[in-house]
């Protein structure tokens, strides 16, 4: 289990193998929801565990918790902005590791400790939201709502509609540090992968995933990924062609 508000929203959240899922349609039904994200990111590795919950405060929201940190990497890289049920989804890493997670490399003491350290933590955040929930009771009070009228809105210039980078085709991706690579020969290695990309100007590293054939290249910077994506563009692997494009941002 993780506690209420244990997802990353601001600030830098250190790697670990639970993912935070937001602006999930809340419409959805939590059976049909689980089945869904289990079949989305089991591509990117071993899932643990899917915590989705149907209370007002955990609504729209959900955890995926793999057995390494890689693998939670990978769907960060991959499904941050995906669009699912007319939403796109915000995926990344959670604040703490789920109690999977700390039993299997910890212990039971540990996680003991870990439910501990959540209670205490959930009672700080609730007193702060009911202090913070006064203070604007009481701003609202004091200050008036200014209201535009219809002209002033009519003259503003309208907002032009954002398109779910999901929905636009592979070839048309912006240029990425980070390449994605599909339809990998089952027998690849990751050593295989570093010889192939690794002679392309500021490589960096080759991410795979377990039992897929899937992995992601990185780059120091989106130029070098536009090289490498473009010399790559025809490229065999144990003389099978892969598919290389743009990680989706």
């Amino acid at each position: 289990m993780l506690a209420d508000g244990d997802g990353s929203q601001d600030g830098e959240i250190a790697p670990n193998a639970t993912v935070y899922v937001r602006n999930i349609n809340e419409r959805v039904k939590i059976p049909v929801l689980l089945e869904a994200l289990r079949g989305l990111f089991s591509e990117y590795g071993e899932i643990q565990d899917i915590i989705a919950k149907k209370s007002l405060k955990r609504k729209g929201q959900a955890f995926i918790v793999y057995d390494e940190i890689e693998s939670a990497q990978n769907a960060i890289d991959e499904l941050n902005g995906f669009e699912i049920y007319g939403k796109q989804l915000s995926v990344d890493f959670a604040k703490t590791r789920s109690d999977v997670t700390v039993l299997n490399e910890d212990g039971e003491e540990a996680l003991e400790a870990h439910k501990t350290q959540r209670i205490a933590t959930r009672a700080k955040e609730t007193a702060a939201a009911a202090a913070a929930a006064a203070a604007a009771s009481a701003a609202q009070q004091s200050t008036k709502r200014e209201h535009d009228d219809d002209d002033d809105a009519a003259q503003r210039p309208a907002k032009m509609p954002k398109v779910a980078m999901s929905a636009v085709p592979d070839e048309y991706l912006p240029p990425n540090k980070t390449l994605t690579i599909r339809e990998l020969p089952a027998n690849v290695t990751k050593d295989d992968l570093i010889a192939a990309f690794g002679r392309f100007p500021r490589f960096r590293e080759v991410r795979t995933v377990p039992g897929r054939p899937l992995a992601f290249i990185e780059f120091e910077d989106a130029e070098a990924g536009e090289i490498a994506k473009n010399k790559a563009a025809t490229m065999e692997i144990h003389d099978q062609r892969i598919r290389v494009t743009y990680r989706r941002a």
